[in-house]
């Protein structure tokens, strides 16, 4: 059983989309390991392809909880509000916005369906006037995903940490992007040059990569035998 897709795999699973839209969603998650909420936020304004780059936003929201009378701060657990002191019949929510933005480059073929994709029109103009790259929301692109991996022949893969079996999702694709980035370079900048590339905050995020890979355990353990071997 897998742990992750194979960029082999991958090629397969983008050979299986029935149109150019379908097909640039899977190579987009992959080949820019990207969260689907970003890739799916896309439009054309994002895209510069003299450039070769792409420039992500990502919208994190907070919920923060406050007294309903004197605005403290407030815990989950909260009876009695430490600001006022008064029992906590009631808590206002309210959602605190985190706007990052990250700019990626593209490789040629990646730019090339791009610049296919958005030649022949298909970018959906939507509100405000923005033309997004993808009209569909997260449960139709998950659809698309799982479908096309389906009919590639694309085993189940098994989560590393649960042990549970999954179908291939939109998720999976950026795992294997990372996955393929850290047995290209798992050196100690290259890692850090994946962390700014995934967008992760946490350093420890993009560590566990390295684990899955597995490439510097199994160089650990060659070179155990390496002077056995030179005996023998």
């Amino acid at each position: 059983m897998q742990t992750y897709l194979e960029a082999e795999q991958i090629q397969r699973l983008a050979r299986a989309a029935h149109n150019v839209r379908d097909r640039l969603l899977i190579e987009l998650l992959f080949h820019l390991g990207c969260r689907i909420s970003e890739v799916l936020a896309l439009t054309t304004d994002d895209i510069d392809l003299e450039k070769g780059e792409v420039k992500i936003l990502h919208l994190k929201i907070r919920i923060k909880m406050l007294c309903s009378d004197c605005q403290a701060r407030l815990g989950r657990s909260h009876i009695f509000c430490p600001g006022c002191g008064r029992k906590v019949e009631e808590a206002q929510r309210q959602e605190l916005q985190n706007h990052k933005q990250r700019i990626l480059p593209v490789d040629n073929r990646t730019l090339e369906l791009l610049r296919e994709f958005i030649e022949r029109g298909g970018p959906v103009l939507k509100k405000d006037g923005k033309r997004y790259l993808f009209g569909v929301n997260r449960h139709r692109a998950w659809q698309i995903v799982k479908q096309r991996a389906e009919k590639a022949g694309l085993p189940e893969l098994i989560n590393p940490e649960t042990g549970k079996k999954h179908y291939v999702s939109p998720h999976r694709l950026r795992d294997a992007f990372a996955v393929h980035a850290v047995k290209a370079d798992d050196s100690g900048d290259g890692l850090r040059l994946l962390q700014v590339h995934l967008g992760h905050a946490s350093f420890d995020t993009t560590a566990r990569y390295r684990k899955v890979a597995g490439e510097e355990h199994r160089r650990w353990y060659a070179k155990l035998w390496d002077k056995e071997a030179g005996n023998g």
